[in-house]
């Protein structure tokens, strides 16, 4: 890569005062996070740093040392054990909207072998890369640096390589980059029926039958973020990623030894370090909306560090677009004393409302009723 054109940009956010001009240089560039890092930049660029007023208000925020759920699917052979596990299940979905999963069935090779892939990917000659850079949401595969690099108030400390799967519109292998195909190719099948065994017992943790979740078409598309995240000079100051909620039904999440992912519990922040061989599981909004608010979908965020690069892949579980199918709380759910508390939509109609607005939460009220 031009590592003076990633220095220009650095240099060119600390005196020019039109944040669009930086933006775009920025994400001219191609080179992402990474390519700013490569430079040697030992400052941020304007364009990442935080507001003053942002930084007070996470000041004004705790930190708890507290140990998200973790449940073990080992236990579903078993009638018995099973009862144990869904239980375990709806009281994590319902106070946290998180919890982590072991003996899931995915081989630790091949968690070890994608985490690997997407350090190959992002590791590659810049060059290589930006053959596949792209702001374009209807590419089935593509790699940027910040999704909401020209809607957000701040940019976010990572660059990410985005894959879409989906049943009626299947990737073909050729498609996928090199360096990471064969690992991409065979964790999607994996967490794919890992997907569907998870909206069994949410279904029945919600009370319905074991095959509603999966008959509504939950599982049906899943897309793939390889996030990386350099190294940060001055982490105090930005974000890995900024505070939202997840758009999906349900997110799965591999991450690397580093962490820094953190969810908000009890309006204040919990870790969730990686325990060996573990998942980590979130309630996204479709799924909080369709179970009438029982199930939280609950905001997080990943801190900058100085330490890195960390390595993190979430599978996002969105449902049908296409043909389109209306969701809203489910009927088995609702009664005279638990009336409906959203509108029925699209996966497309709350998607175009999602990306247009900050992703806090606050874009469920939308479609409150």
């Amino acid at each position: 890569m031009d590592h003076s054109n990633a220095k220009d940009i650095a240099n060119h956010s600390t005196v020019d005062g039109d944040r669009f001009k930086e933006l775009k240089a920025f994400d001219d560039g191609k080179a992402g996070v990474k390519g700013l890092v490569d430079s040697g930049i030992t400052n941020l660029p304007r364009i990442f740093i935080r507001p003053p007023e942002d930084l007070i208000e996470e000041k004004n925020i705790g930190h708890l040392q507290v140990q998200v759920p973790v449940i073990d699917l080992s236990a579903i052979q078993g009638r018995d054990k099973s009862n144990s596990v869904i239980d375990e299940i709806r009281q994590a979905s319902e106070e946290w909207g998180f919890f982590q999963v072991i003996n899931h069935g995915i081989p630790q090779s091949l968690l070890d072998e994608m985490i690997d892939g997407a350090h190959r990917f992002h590791e590659q000659d810049a060059e290589v890369k930006k053959q596949y850079y792209s702001r374009d949401l209807l590419r089935m595969v593509r790699y940027f640096s910040n999704g909401d690099l020209f809607e957000s108030s701040t940019a976010n400390w990572n660059d990410c390589l985005a894959i879409k799967l989906t049943a009626s519109n299947q990737v073909e292998p050729d498609e996928l980059p090199e360096v990471c195909r064969s690992p991409v190719i065979d964790y999607a099948s994996h967490v794919n029926k890992l997907g569907e065994t998870l909206f069994e017992l949410l279904s029945e943790a919600l009370g319905l039958e074991l095959d509603n979740l999966n008959a509504l078409g939950c599982a049906e598309s899943c897309y793939f973020l390889l996030h990386y995240y350099p190294p940060c000079p001055e982490p105090d100051k930005t974000q890995g990623v900024k505070r939202h909620t997840d758009f999906s039904f349900l997110t799965i999440l591999l991450q690397d030894q580093i962490g820094g992912l953190q969810v908000l519990y009890d309006n204040q922040w919990a870790d969730v370090p990686l325990l060996p061989g573990s998942l980590t599981v979130n309630i996204g909004d479709l799924l909080q909306i369709i179970s009438n608010d029982r199930f939280k979908s609950a905001e997080h965020r990943v801190i900058a560090n100085r330490i890195g690069p960390r390595v993190s892949v979430p599978c996002f579980f969105g449902g049908v677009s296409t043909p389109a199918r209306k969701y809203g709380p489910l009927k088995e759910l609702i009664s005279e004393e638990s009336p409906a508390l959203y509108k029925e939509f699209t996966v497309p109609e709350y998607a175009q409302n999602f990306f247009s607005m900050p992703y806090d939460g606050s874009h469920r009220d939308i479609w409150k009723i």
